[in-house]
């Protein structure tokens, strides 16, 4: 906890180019938010995907991505287009690489529209106050002057870095690489703010459990041994789901990579904000300001 200043000046560091991405570029919305077509094709050979997304682009139709779903199998995402524009594609397509097979069509509408977005958002502002004061609620037994709404406040604090590191990767990863947000990464960001705040309580807990066995002690001190001693389960959790996830990310397939990534990246940040962040922000509260 003595270090506590160098992880926020670490976090700052990290969170600060996606925020500046974020508030400059936004985020690559896919087409679960904009609507759109969804084309996979199988070709007769392997086919460059630049080569694809040129021959449709001369039709003046946007293409935001094209993955490799199979042998010589692409799935290309487009804006939204009708019947006549598809059946051009198709046909330019077979006429600049051969033989075209159609394995799926889909012309979908926005699956997550703005109503859906602000709903979630307002579930995710009420679920991080049901947070703040269940945790008030299950630590109510701390000895003073230590604070039960203190462990509350600083849980929803760390989920929220974790769930901003998030945005703010992809972010950049939708400026520079192309890289969209879809229904999955919504998923991924939401099962990632799970595991925070569960990481969290999971050290939380050691210490509320190790203060009446340190009343003479300052809390930095019960902080840290309580972060010693839920180190190895913090991190033999986290590696275990890593593990995983990396044979996904290796064998999984092109269309869940970058929920495999997001999923990732959350899960290390998690564990990270768990310790370095949450616990030390807490500490700081408790020593300079609690008392």
């Amino acid at each position: 906890m003595s270090k506590k200043w160098w992880f926020f000046i670490i976090s700052g560091l990290i969170i600060l180019p996606g925020m500046i991405s974020l508030a400059l570029y936004g985020l690559n919305l896919g087409v679960d938010f904009t609507g759109g077509a969804l084309l996979e094709y199988q070709f007769e050979k392997p086919i460059n995907k630049e080569e694809i997304k040129g021959q449709i682009l001369k039709n003046n139709i946007e293409v935001p991505s094209i993955v490799d779903s199979g042998k010589n199998t692409y799935i290309i995402r487009t804006k939204p287009i009708n019947e006549k524009q598809i059946a051009q594609i198709r046909g330019d397509l077979g006429k600049s690489f051969g033989k075209v097979v159609e394995v799926r069509l889909e012309n979908v509408g926005p699956i997550i529209g703005g109503e859906t977005t602000k709903n979630a958002v307002i579930a995710l502002i009420l679920a991080s106050i049901m947070i703040v004061f269940y945790l008030a609620i299950a630590f109510r037994k701390v000895p003073k002057p230590t604070s039960s709404w203190r462990f509350g406040i600083t849980a929803v604090v760390a989920l929220l870095h974790d769930a901003l590191l998030l945005l703010g990767v992809f972010s950049i990863l939708g400026h520079f690489w192309g890289v969209e947000v879809d229904v999955l990464f919504i998923t991924a960001l939401l099962t990632v703010i799970g595991f925070s705040v569960h990481d969290t309580i999971v050290v939380f807990d050691r210490i509320r459990e190790n203060l009446p066995k340190f009343l003479s002690s300052k809390f930095d001190y019960v902080a840290n041994v309580s972060v010693t001693q839920t180190l190895a389960r913090s991190l033999n959790t986290s590696l275990t789901v890593v593990f995983v996830l990396l044979a996904l990310l290796l064998f999984g397939g092109e269309t869940m990579k970058w929920f495999v990534v997001a999923l990732l990246i959350g899960i290390i940040s998690g564990t990270y904000s768990s310790i370095f962040n949450a616990t030390a922000l807490l500490d700081l509260w408790e020593e300079k300001l609690g008392h």
